[in-house]
């Protein structure tokens, strides 16, 4: 009875900043029509974010069941279950459901746990979430013959440069100078996804396809103000921090260091648009599919702007947008900050035909839109 082919992607995380305008770019495509479903335990996130995107994305009458444990549309193209990825049983729960449905077609694997400063107090923590998280839903996606996952790692994997002004390439050491446990957890999947897929290769076995995506600081939000980062707490970021203390939450930004060998003296960092981030995962999708150059590979791309910004540029930017400058004071620089950190995008452009097209402008009116009209983020008032 389809004309069309739908495919069904499992999206782990899929609350969180970044899953959450990926669902937006999945069930918006025009190219192909994708239902979801989000697998989420809402530790750093809320579902609230899920009727933004299915607002976005005009879904008709998603709602979410009073015990907050599954939700849907209508039309079932976007379905919530509140499960731990680490949860076997709970996440066999839900291979079980779609199975009769057809299944799904590919995973996009975000779940786990994100702060570098954290990851420092509690490392076993994150070795067991981050890891757990990915072995679960590997084993599990085999056994239901699921062969296809993009997994949203991080460009921390890189660790510190041997020529901190050179951008990062893909072909570069990984792993080595990581400074953080976060980041060595991402490194870790990074490597068992490797080892996975070179064991799929062999004689008797269905291959799989595998996108790794490296990236740095996602910024901005949904141009329409409705979705955005809801950090808790403290942001552990520069752009959502800016933003509160726009707002009058905070008094000021502190920049660590002006001395560095840059123009303006201040740090060089790589953002990207979250929108650009959302659509280079859809784009990863698609390079594994059937049709696409990357089906049965294992495949590594970057993505980024391939422009860097400074502290200032950024703060500058944020004035522009908010209409007033943004008060700052001087700090020494922070023990192991980097002058330039940034990501070469160039492959992901020349194998997925992917390319960032938002800028620094951009993120910044987004962010203050979305700030503005959520003072609170996704808090009901």
């Amino acid at each position: 009875s389809h004309q069309f082919t739908m495919q069904r992607i499992l999206v782990t995380g899929g609350c969180g900043y970044i899953g959450s305008h990926t669902l937006v770019s999945l069930l918006t495509s025009t190219t192909t029509t994708y239902s979801v479903v989000v697998i989420d335990n809402l530790a750093n996130s809320s579902c609230e974010s899920l009727h933004r995107v299915a607002d976005i994305s005009s879904l008709a009458n998603f709602s979410i069941d009073a015990d907050g444990t599954s939700g849907q549309d209508s039309n079932g193209r976007l379905c919530f279950r509140k499960v731990d990825c680490c949860d076997a049983t709970a996440l066999r729960a839900v291979f079980d459901e779609f199975k009769s449905q057809g299944g799904f077609t590919a995973a996009i694997h975000f779940a786990g746990l994100k702060a570098v400063g954290e990851s420092k107090i509690i490392p076993l923590q994150y070795y067991e979430v981050n890891i757990g998280a990915t072995w679960t839903l590997l084993k599990l996606m085999e056994e239901y013959d699921c062969r296809s996952i993009v997994f949203s790692s991080s460009a921390t994997v890189y660790g510190v440069a041997k020529d901190e002004k050179a951008k990062l390439k893909e072909s570069d050491e990984v792993g080595v100078t990581i400074t953080n446990c976060y980041g060595r957890t991402k490194y870790m999947i990074e490597q068992i996804l490797t080892d996975f897929h070179v064991s799929q290769s062999l004689e008797n076995k269905k291959k799989w396809s595998i996108a790794i995506l490296r990236y740095f600081n996602p910024a901005g939000a949904h141009p329409s103000g409705k979705m955005g980062e809801d950090p808790d707490g403290v942001p552990n970021n520069l752009m959502p921090f800016v933003a509160q203390v726009a707002v009058g939450r905070r008094p000021h930004v502190t920049i660590f260091g002006n001395d560095y060998d840059t123009p303006d003296g201040t740090g060089i960092r790589d953002y990207l648009h979250v929108m650009d981030l959302a659509e280079g995962h859809v784009a990863a999708l698609r390079h594994l599919d059937g049709e696409g150059k990357g089906n049965s590979k294992l495949n590594v791309f970057n993505l980024g702007t391939g422009t860097g910004y400074s502290v200032i540029d950024m703060i500058e930017a944020m004035g522009k947008a908010v209409g007033k400058p943004i008060p700052h004071v001087m700090g020494a620089r922070r023990p192991g900050d980097v002058t330039i950190y940034m990501a070469d995008p160039t492959r992901a452009k020349e194998e997925m035909g992917w390319e960032a097209t938002r800028n620094l402008d951009d993120m910044c009116n987004d962010l203050w839109r979305w700030q503005t009209l959520n003072p609170n983020g996704y808090l009901k008032e």
